[in-house]
């Protein structure tokens, strides 16, 4: 055989390389593009089961305060009202988040993708800080004139400590709860679960997706 031909059939069997290693890319790209959307369908269950819960306590709540309107304790008014309203913006979140997942489709731009992704993880960190906002509300919704009257000293003690201790920590989770943190053990025990772990597993996948091109 001569040089000619053993180039060209050199050139020939370099091109399938390079036509077969494209195609790997290409399945194993679409292979884990699917595995993204099944992550994050993944979600659909709990969010949909929060959404419902979430509503049915909003309703609850907000037939609660009409009804106790005239004769309940400011206390558990001003609480009833600041918890239902913390609800009803983690439900709009929680609206919004399926709308991204519903969104997502296997065959749309790796950038677009990133980006929805990247919503989901940022909406679920401040859906949680907003829900950590609830803490000073549950020590206070009880209080009416009987306690403000005949608690005592000691009572006001106790009570003074408790809900600024809540209050603390609200506050604490709301300015810590962040990304930089997420390695931190105490954010893991918070984001642990559906919630949090296919978002992180999607992101990490989308890199993967980078690293074939």
């Amino acid at each position: 055989m001569e040089d000619k031909e053993w180039i060209a059939l050199w050139k020939s069997y370099d091109q399938k390389l390079d036509n077969n290693l494209i195609l790997n890319r290409k399945n194993a790209e679409d292979i884990t593009r699917i595995k993204i959307k099944s992550l994050l369908g993944s979600m659909k269950p709990l969010k949909i089961f929060t959404i419902v819960t979430g509503i049915l306590w909003a309703v609850f709540v907000d037939t609660l305060i009409v009804a106790t309107f005239h004769f309940a304790s400011p206390f558990f008014l001003i609480s009833a009202a600041i918890q239902v309203l913390l609800t009803k913006l983690a439900i709009g979140i929680y609206l919004y988040q399926m709308v991204l997942i519903y969104q997502t489709d296997i065959s749309e731009p790796l950038l677009a993708t990133q980006e929805r992704i990247a919503r989901l993880q940022s909406s679920t960190i401040w859906v949680t800080r907003f829900l950590f906002l609830q803490f000073p509300v549950w020590t206070t919704f009880y209080i009416g004139d009987g306690l403000l009257k005949n608690g005592g000293i000691t009572w006001y003690v106790i009570q003074g400590i408790v809900t600024l201790t809540f209050t603390g920590l609200a506050v604490w989770f709301f300015v810590n709860i962040k990304y930089e943190n997420r390695e931190k053990q105490w954010f893991r025990l918070i984001f642990n679960g559906k919630e949090w772990e296919p978002v992180v597993k999607a992101m990490g996948m989308l890199r993967e997706i980078e690293s074939y091109r």
